[in-house]
């Protein structure tokens, strides 16, 4: 089973010291490289005044993270790909897999704030889903087009390149039919490209329609809140459309990682006391935009009885407490939906930096040899 961490940077109230949570960031990045888990995702969100999610660039992340590590591998989750120009997009990641020597795992994403979205990119309003999923189809084609190809050519709904009516004649670059046409530039080149003859590609996934996508189109998926109830039918639906699509009996949990609030402690009383303040504070800005329906299990129904807290949490989807309790939560999904790769989110804004360390270091040593 591969464990991973999943890292949103956040300060609430604590703007100030941005430069050490970033070096606490890096620290915990190095510190799971030398237990042994297998990859480390950073989140992208833009103007968060309020503290809560501070990671504009998980691709500059992932460059500094390379840096400092060897065997690691350097995921977002996500990029959201509708807010970057796609050339810019493909020469950045590509040139991640260069410098990380192979380690990317690129996780993609559509965008959910309006303030992102428009300020950064107006025609990915989330306001216009049906616009916003054709921008991020057109994109993700580029992207592909640009990583396998050595020259391409794009013209699409939002996108032509190369851009049409560009002459070209250099005596150290002679026009040849690979790229110009009558002295006009046809065709072109991402360089450098990666360094892995094909990434990996994930995607945030939860709706039945974007489950149904990303299998389909061989994209690996990603979960975070639903509980194990509700898990199930998704798992089972990635499942039925990535077996259509590979010709094959694809196993249950193939090609999917699950995002969960993770926090050992000695105790279970010392686990909740040290992480319910912040990882409350997470929900409770989350589920402002996004609601309480993804915590509900399979079948049942959001009522105004339903309050956002600790235990409300604790029943549905967070493995908060002792060594044993924790590992006896793995050992559930495994059992129920064949859980193969598991992200931790330990490191929720306003968590003492410490206090993650310490998670980390007890669920390495205890909790994670249950499954190497």
């Amino acid at each position: 089973m591969r464990f991973s961490i999943f890292h949103g940077l956040g300060a609430p109230g604590d703007l100030a010291n941005y430069n050490q949570h970033m070096k606490d960031a890096r620290e915990y990045a190095v510190a799971a490289e030398k237990y042994g888990f297998w990859s480390t995702w950073y989140t992208e969100h833009h103007f968060g005044h309020e503290g809560q999610e501070l990671t504009p660039n998980p691709i500059m992340m992932g460059v500094d993270i390379a840096a400092r590590t060897s065997k690691i591998r350097i995921g977002q989750a996500a990029s959201i790909v509708t807010f970057w120009h796609p050339l810019r997009l493909a020469e950045d990641l590509a040139l991640l897999d260069q410098l990380s020597d192979g380690r990317l795992e690129v996780g993609v994403g559509r965008g959910l704030y309006g303030r992102e979205a428009l300020n950064l990119n107006p025609a990915a309003d989330p306001r216009d889903q049906e616009k916003n999923r054709a921008l991020f189809a057109e994109t993700m084609e580029i992207l592909q087009k640009a990583w396998n190809n050595e020259f391409f050519s794009h013209k699409g709904e939002f996108y032509e390149f190369p851009a049409p009516g560009v002459k070209w004649s250099h005596p150290l670059s002679p026009a040849t039919p690979d790229f110009t046409e009558n002295g006009e530039i046809t065709k072109m080149a991402v360089v450098p490209r990666p360094l892995q003859p094909e990434l990996p590609l994930w995607q945030v996934i939860d709706t039945p329609r974007s489950i149904i996508s990303a299998a389909e189109t061989g994209v690996q998926g990603i979960f975070w809140l639903p509980p194990v109830s509700a898990l199930k039918g998704r798992f089972e639906l990635y499942r039925e459309h990535a077996s259509k699509a590979q010709g094959r009996e694809v196993p249950l949990g193939e090609g999917i990682a699950l995002v969960r609030d993770v926090y050992v402690a000695d105790t279970m009383e010392q686990a909740r006391e040290e992480f319910e303040e912040a990882v409350l504070n997470t929900y409770k800005w989350i589920t402002h935009w996004r609601g309480l329906s993804n915590l509900m299990e399979e079948g049942e129904e959001l009522t105004d009885a339903h309050k956002l807290d600790f235990d409300l949490l604790m029943d549905r989807n967070m493995l908060v407490g002792t060594p044993e309790f924790v590992t006896e939560k793995i050992h559930e999904l495994k059992r129920e939906v064949g859980l193969e790769h598991m992200m931790l989110w330990t490191t929720h804004p306003g968590l003492k930096h410490e206090k993650a360390m310490r998670s980390l270091e007890l669920f390495s040593e205890k909790v994670k040899p249950h499954f190497d």
